[in-house]
């Protein structure tokens, strides 16, 4: 994959931002990140929208004028030729259906519980909606669980994107008062992660980038 410097637009919080950031530290790939304030709607200037007309991060400049959003998406880009992806047809195609579950049966109630709740720090404003995530989350939180008690990671028994799509707002599903307390393989599996090499947290700006201009 010839690249030169790639461009990061991200929102340190943000889970979506964070797969990517951590695959790009783990493959050893340098990127220049570029703060995005989305509290502020700072993905709706006309200046953001002309490189993603949906308006949101993350988003990755490839290069002058080429640009890719969708962070599972990001993740099959970057990973291609890793071993981060397997090669193996349908190998790749289930990495792909465990993305795909946390795009549509994760994500939306995991993630935007915490957003209400920790992002934006209205959860008594948002009590009724929270609660509403609450079911189709533990039953998303209840697959992942039945899957990983006879198996060390999603695919292959190999750590992947689908781990680190999954593993991104897992583990900080607390902070949507989601109770992982009742997960056990759930708690092992995110320990292994953890284990990775090049591992870094949510919060944490690896070495190899440089952080450009905040969009505040």
């Amino acid at each position: 994959m010839g690249m030169g410097t790639l461009r990061l637009y991200d929102f340190l919080p943000s889970g979506n931002g964070y797969k990517v950031r951590l695959l790009l530290t783990q493959i050893g790939m340098p990127f220049e990140r570029i703060e995005i304030n989305i509290l502020k709607g700072k993905t709706r200037t006309p200046e953001f929208l002309n490189k993603n007309p949906v308006g949101k991060i993350p988003l990755l400049e490839i290069d002058s004028d080429k640009y890719l959003s969708e962070s599972n998406a990001i993740l099959i880009y970057l990973s291609e030729g890793t071993e981060f992806l397997p090669y193996d047809p349908y190998l790749r195609a289930k990495v792909m259906q465990w993305l795909f579950f946390e795009q549509f049966s994760h994500e939306p109630f995991i993630a935007k519980s915490r957003y209400l709740v920790s992002i934006l720090g209205k959860p008594e404003e948002y009590h009724q909606l929270i609660e509403q995530l609450r079911e189709p989350g533990y039953a998303a939180l209840t697959i992942m669980e039945n899957h990983l008690q006879n198996h060390l990671f999603f695919v292959n028994e190999r750590y992947t994107i689908a781990d680190i799509s999954l593993f991104a707002y897992t583990h900080v599903a607390d902070e949507g008062e989601f109770d992982l307390h009742q997960f056990p393989a759930i708690i092992d599996w995110m320990e292994r992660v953890k284990k990775q090499p090049s591992y870094i947290s949510l919060q944490e700006k690896n070495m190899l980038t440089f952080d450009s201009i905040t969009v505040s």
